[in-house]
């Protein structure tokens, strides 16, 4: 069984970044999880609730708020739910399970003594480098600062923001991080992203979904009732069956067949919109060509060409969506509806999944076996 460790490697092609784009296109994403091109879902109004007093600085307080204000606007139009988080007012968290914190980013140094005092051994951090940047976070001295102490741990598993494709594929190795950063420290584990409010709530699920027992809706009803949050429940759900199924992908050739053209980049599938991937031009067919593999799933996408996003009128598109804007989309599916893997993933993608007793034993296994990057 393969572990997609780190999941940085997952295509030989290089990844182009960019900040933003104004014709990219809007996704609401539901309570349940994955992108759709849908209307936009009952929203749910949620708010952190700040645990601590503010670490900012006075002279910087109004920047400060400037970046919660456009960081919570970024959150709602990704999540599909109004969603509000106020860095200024500090690290903000609450106790799922009496061993078990999901909770916003530390701050300073000094955030770890505040969780050292509630009996933390674990410091589990899913922000990637830019997230950190956005908020000056210095997670250098944070990470310097716990070193110092022979009680405490900080560990850092990363996952995209506001992108259930990411959390899907990375949800494996970050889980398997997590349980054997438990199993070795004990104590208290506090998972945060930035916000608390849906990557690191969606990893303390998988863990108490795989882990401890739990049904998911049994874990989920647990984590409402202690924290307002906006997991992604199909990437968790999805996730399981990738592990039980073997971890499977399936080649995907995508085509853009005008050859009057510069640069061919595909945005979205399993990359996100914020990065592209450049196509391959082929002279014998006179198009640009990009093979992908894919697990099982829908992928929207958009190309980009010579700088201007367009969808592909001979592959699948979507309807408009509410802002006019059209994908187009790829759906990998089992090469057997009937096979044991279909009906397996057919189950847990289900309203109300659970694991046998054996398939719990499968993924404890998968997470004891999966390598760690640290």
């Amino acid at each position: 069984m393969n572990c997609l460790q780190n999941l940085s490697g997952s295509s030989v092609l290089p990844l182009r970044s960019f900040r933003c784009n104004p014709r990219k296109p809007s996704f609401c994403i539901t309570t349940l999880g994955m992108m759709s091109s849908t209307d936009l879902p009952r929203r749910m109004a949620v708010k952190a609730i700040s645990g601590s007093t503010s670490s900012a600085e006075t002279s910087g307080a109004e920047a400060e708020e400037e970046k919660s204000e456009m960081y919570s606007t970024n959150m709602t139009e990704a999540m599909g739910a109004v969603l509000t988080y106020r860095h200024e007012l500090g690290m903000n968290y609450n106790f799922i399970r009496p061993d078990l914190i999901v909770g916003s980013c530390l701050q300073t140094p000094k955030d770890v003594d505040k969780l050292r005092s509630i009996g933390v051994k674990t410091i589990f951090c899913l922000q990637q480098d830019s997230d950190l940047e956005y908020f000056s976070v210095d997670i250098g001295a944070i990470r310097e600062y716990a070193k110092t102490f022979d009680d405490i741990e900080h560990l850092r598993a990363e996952i995209r923001d506001f992108d259930a494709y990411d959390l899907r594929l990375r949800l494996p190795a970050v889980v398997s991080k997590l349980y054997k950063a438990i199993n070795r420290n004990g104590g208290v584990t506090y998972v945060h992203c930035t916000a608390g409010l849906g990557r690191a709530p969606a990893a303390a699920l998988a863990y108490m979904f795989w882990v401890q027992g739990y049904k998911l809706t049994d874990a989920v009803n647990v984590l409402l009732s202690k924290r307002s949050c906006c997991p992604k429940l199909d990437a968790i759900k999805n996730a399981t069956a990738d592990i039980l199924t073997g971890m499977t992908k399936r080649l995907v050739t995508l085509t853009w067949g005008n050859h009057n053209c510069t640069t061919v980049e595909i945005s979205g599938l399993d990359i996100g919109w914020g990065q592209s991937i450049p196509l391959e031009f082929n002279k014998e067919q006179g198009s640009w060509i990009l093979k992908r593999e894919l697990p099982e799933g829908r992928y929207e996408y958009k190309y980009i060409i010579d700088g201007a996003w367009t969808h592909n009128k001979y592959e699948l598109f979507t309807s408009p969506n509410k802002d006019g804007h059209v994908n187009n989309y790829v759906q990998v599916v089992e090469d057997d509806p009937n096979s044991t893997s279909a009906a397996i993933r057919k189950r847990l993608t289900g309203d109300d999944p659970s694991l046998t007793t054996e398939e719990r034993r499968e993924i404890r296994q998968f997470l004891e076996t999966c390598p760690g990057d640290e």
